[in-house]
């Protein structure tokens, strides 16, 4: 019964990476995958009993990464509904190419550190749209903001999913994954951005007279008030759960909690059919479902697989094949560009021990970079590239060409950097 597990595990993962291809969206393929590798666990089993109290096990700390992401997206969903990133995006007005290269990488850097690389990315394609006219120019704008986003997500413990399931997992703490991926992710974003100094050309071509008229639109009540408390609510989680030691969570309810009141409250005076569209109840209704079932598909099956204990029979396997878990990790990067990383991720989780690895120890924080960053070797590789190529209409061949190795030079800089900080 294992070794069809197995089959049917890595046919499940083979449909999520040819997505596309096949047209079979990834979120029925993960649904399907995870709900058969339990069955199969089920009926092969000599226990029931005991698979239904490790399955209860794995719900538990599944639902505890997908509460804390629906709490996350309705928050960015509700301030973007009041406009509040306008406050900051509205600021940005150089028409020098190299200056607002730079400025837009490094908002988008620290955006996706608060809330994550894939909102973040869409925002500033948004903002890109309307300072960079010229097509050509404002794909390598596009293209390193995935790049940029992707490295801002990878040090923050709410800025990249991955980083977020390893945090709520226990292998990493917040102050410490801060601490230690910071100068990476920078690394990883500056390298390109250096490279591109030398070698971006053109302009940022002319605005149209009606583009131009847009910035003068006039803003929702509200919107700053609405930035700052979402914002303050997503920063507030870390500090949340190191004064309480409660699940994160919790956390991300309570500042969601926080917003839905203030947002009811905000503008008394508006008329309610529109006051519907300003509302928390709204906000819900615009979150990406699809991702938090995908997530929830994907997690049991390599929950299933780790109650098996396959996971950790393979990851013996890797250490005595490979012999160093830094190359292990760092070929986990590159792979997670092709395949997706939240699978790639939860199944490290589940293979290596935390009795064996304790938390904060380098395979964890080395894991979250690496997962976190090597999604932007392909434009496919991360939700942010595939957002960003939907929006922009970018060729994968025209990325690989271009931006391909620009992100390979960064990932391997940022990676050599953290090991060499860790001596």
């Amino acid at each position: 019964m294992e070794t069809i597990i197995i089959v049917i595990f890595v046919i499940g993962y083979l449909g999520i990476a040819l997505e596309h291809p096949i047209r079979v969206n990834k979120t029925a393929t993960a649904l399907v995958t995870g709900v058969l590798c339990w069955t199969l666990y089920a009926l092969g089993g000599t226990d029931i009993h005991i698979i239904g109290h490790q399955l209860q096990e794995h719900l538990g700390e599944i639902s505890a990464i997908l509460f804390f992401l629906m709490g996350a997206m309705t928050i960015v969903e509700l301030v973007d509904a009041y406009q509040g990133f306008r406050v900051i995006t509205d600021r940005i007005n150089t028409q020098n190419p190299k200056k607002l290269l730079w400025l837009i990488c490094s908002v988008t850097f620290v955006l996706s550190a608060i809330l994550d690389n894939l909102t973040t990315s869409i925002v500033m394609v948004s903002l890109v749209r309307k300072l960079v006219p010229d097509k050509s120019m404002r794909l390598f704008f596009c293209g390193m903001i995935v790049i940029a986003a992707n490295a801002g997500g990878a040090w923050s413990p709410i800025g990249d999913v991955t980083t977020t399931m390893l945090w709520i997992g226990g292998q990493i703490t917040a102050g410490n994954i801060i601490q230690s991926l910071l100068l990476p992710s920078i690394v990883c974003m500056v390298v390109p951005l250096l490279v591109l100094q030398f070698t971006l050309k053109g302009t940022l071509g002319e605005q149209a007279p009606e583009a131009a008229k847009k910035s003068s639109e006039q803003r929702v009540r509200g919107s700053t008030t609405m930035l700052v408390l979402g914002v303050g609510g997503l920063i507030s989680v870390p500090i949340f759960k190191t004064v309480t030691h409660l699940p994160p969570y919790l956390g991300m309810l309570l500042a969601l909690g926080v917003l839905w009141v203030v947002s009811e409250l905000i503008n008394p005076d508006m008329d309610e059919s529109e006051k519907k569209n300003f509302s928390a109840a709204h906000a819900l209704t615009r979150i990406d479902v699809p991702s938090v079932l995908f997530f929830l598909g994907i997690l049991l099956a390599v929950g299933a697989l780790q109650s098996m204990n396959i996971l950790s029979s393979f990851a013996g396997w890797l250490d005595t094949a490979l012999g160093d878990t830094r190359l292990i990790v760092s070929l986990i990067g590159v792979l997670s560009a092709i395949v997706d990383n939240v699978p790639l991720v939860a199944a490290s989780m589940g293979m290596y021990s935390l009795d064996t690895y304790p938390a904060d120890g380098l395979i964890w924080e080395y894991l979250a970079y690496c997962a976190g960053t090597g999604g932007s070797l392909l434009i496919i590789g991360s939700a942010a590239g595939v957002a960003v190529m939907g929006m922009e209409k970018i060729d994968f061949i025209w990325y690989l060409k271009r931006l391909t190795l620009l992100a390979l030079l960064g990932y391997a800089a940022g990676a050599i950097t953290y090991l060499l900080l860790q001596g």
